[in-house]
């Protein structure tokens, strides 16, 4: 474990203590106590580049306060642009950021993007509705958060370094939380705590026995296909239990505080808090945690699909992706659509080749998943579709296994020389699958369209033993479908008046001269029958 690590680890265990303290003051006490002790955790890590964050909150909050109404959009440039200068710093020959400052960095860039998304609808809103008198600039003044609001959610010191994320809303029900203290906390805490030791011990063994730095020797090149993908395996497994310590800690410290903690009814998703909000103040009495959840370790290593598995990492800052990148992306196909989410991320996280190498490759992975599900898993049947899963489960852990390759080795010469050892694999496969599952989708076994594979034709409609009728014209509606129409009388049985009946072609007009003058009926009448006029 080297020194940042545990620094890190110090942090995130001293603030559990802080936590359960911090839960036991009044509002304005945790909202600036919580503040104080996040901009010194700051300035203590990061020293001089604890400007870097200031500057980021006041641009954002000018933004905020003077063009609400593109808040969002010039709030997300500004913080990416910013964030493409502070990974520049050292190109440019200036201080370089120090871990915690860019771990810190990351966080706010979140966090402000976020708060942006979140106040203008309410700004849009708020305006449609408010009638300022002549001397009221600002209609939305008690609705807009302040300078000091800015700065206490920026600076607080839950998740101020390794997550959680969370929206404002979020920490200002924390903040105003009146019965906070009566918020149970013992029994999550020490339940989220259980498998921490497990966690660490795994990490410092097998991060003993399988080291970094031995993918970078020459001796690790000259080592067969399957211990690669063995020690590939391994250092995967240690990149899981370290952000599983870290994780775990980071929601242990908001539990205690009581950060987060929603009614079961309100349905809370990781990130976002709430989604059912027309719950009741007399249901606060069981309480859930979902809102600050940000890995779950299980569904993590046990879900057997990709795109699960994206689901159960870093949760919140998933979230964050989805709701603000994936939704907006400038392109519709969903395919597309991940990839734009994809490189955003790869760019959040940093400059190096590995990030891009690694992310742009969980499209290609999504595709093929998404094709064997449509053309093969579905026509299969419960025992063979179980059977499908575990092999879809081992695939997707050495997909992960692949792409940490490129997230751990960061540079383009270590990572591909590293993908190369083993022979580009899960490039191949992928490519392999999604032919295969194509070719048994319904789309791909479709009979191609040319002169000699026609549709046939549909056999034509018997003749009419008679002659129909001519159309009524326009001028008359037509006759009741519903009246029945006699077949023609042979000759031997048309009488007389039945002979001077005269159809008129043009009106639908039957006239009858037999007996005595009648005046024409105003469209169709019904017809006699056979039998009367055999009668007559």
């Amino acid at each position: 474990m080297s020194l940042d690590e545990l620094k890190y680890v110090s942090i995130l265990a001293g603030s559990i203590p802080l936590g359960i303290c911090m839960k036991q003051t009044g509002k304005l006490a945790r909202e600036v106590g919580a503040s104080v002790i996040g901009f010194t955790i700051v300035a203590a890590t990061c020293g001089f580049h604890t400007f870097h964050s200031m500057l980021c909150i006041l641009v954002t909050w000018a933004i905020i306060r003077f063009c609400t109404r593109h808040c969002y959009n010039l709030t997300l440039a500004w913080m990416f642009s910013y964030l493409l200068f502070f990974r520049m710093l050292g190109y440019l020959h200036l201080p370089s950021p120090t871990p915690f400052a860019n771990a810190v960095q990351l966080l706010l860039t979140l966090k402000m993007v976020s708060l942006a998304a979140e106040l203008n609808p309410v700004y849009l809103e708020a305006l449609s509705r408010a009638k300022p008198g002549p001397t009221d600039r600002h209609p939305l003044a008690r609705v807009m958060p302040g300078l000091r609001e800015i700065l206490c959610y920026s600076y607080c010191y839950l998740g101020i370094m390794t997550g959680p994320f969370y929206r404002y809303r979020t920490y200002q029900d924390w903040v105003q939380h009146s019965q906070l203290p009566q918020v149970p906390s013992w029994k999550p805490l020490l339940h989220r705590l259980r498998l921490v030791p497990f966690y660490g011990a795994a990490f410092l063994l097998v991060s003993r026995l399988c080291p970094l730095e031995f993918v970078r020797t020459a001796d690790f090149a000259q080592c067969g296909f399957l211990y690669c993908l063995l020690y590939t395996a391994a250092i995967f497994f240690v990149f899981r239990m370290r952000f599983y310590v870290a994780w775990t800690f980071a929601e242990s410290a908001c539990i205690a505080a009581g950060f987060g903690a929603y009614p079961v009814t309100a349905q809370s998703r990781p990130g976002n808090g709430p989604t059912n909000t027309t719950y009741k103040s007399s249901e606060w009495h069981e309480y859930d945690y979902e809102t600050i959840r940000n890995i779950d370790p299980y569904n993590t290593d046990f879900c057997s699909s990709v795109k699960d598995g994206m689901k159960y990492w870093n949760m919140t800052v998933q979230w964050w992706l989805a709701s603000y990148i994936y939704r907006h992306a400038p392109m519709k196909p969903r395919l597309l659509r991940v990839g734009w989410t994809m490189l955003v991320s790869a760019f959040w996280h940093g400059l190096h080749p590995g990030y891009y190498l690694s992310f742009l490759t969980i499209p290609v992975c999504l595709a093929a998943e998404g094709v064997m599900e449509t053309g093969v898993r579905q026509r299969l049947g419960p025992r063979p579709r179980l059977a499908y899963d575990w092999l879809h489960w081992f695939w997707k852990m050495r997909a992960y296994d692949y792409m940490c390759a490129g997230f751990v080795l960061l540079t383009l010469p270590d990572t591909l020389a590293h993908w190369r050892r083993l022979y580009f694999y899960m490039h191949l496969l992928s490519l392999a699958l999604f032919i295969l599952g194509y070719l048994a989708s319904p789309q791909g076994r479709r009979p191609r369209s040319g002169p000699d594979r026609r549709p046939p034709r549909p056999p034509s409609a018997p003749p009419l033993p008679f002659t129909p009728p001519p159309a009524p014209s326009q001028s008359h509606p037509p006759p009741s479908p519903t009246s029945r129409q006699p077949p023609p009388p042979s000759p031997s049985s048309r009488t007389k008046g039945s002979e001077q009946e005269e159809h008129s072609r043009g009106s639908g007009i039957r006239r009858r001269s037999s007996r005595g003058d009648r005046s024409p009926s105003p469209g169709p009448t019904r017809p006699r029958s056979r039998s009367r006029s055999k009668e007559k």
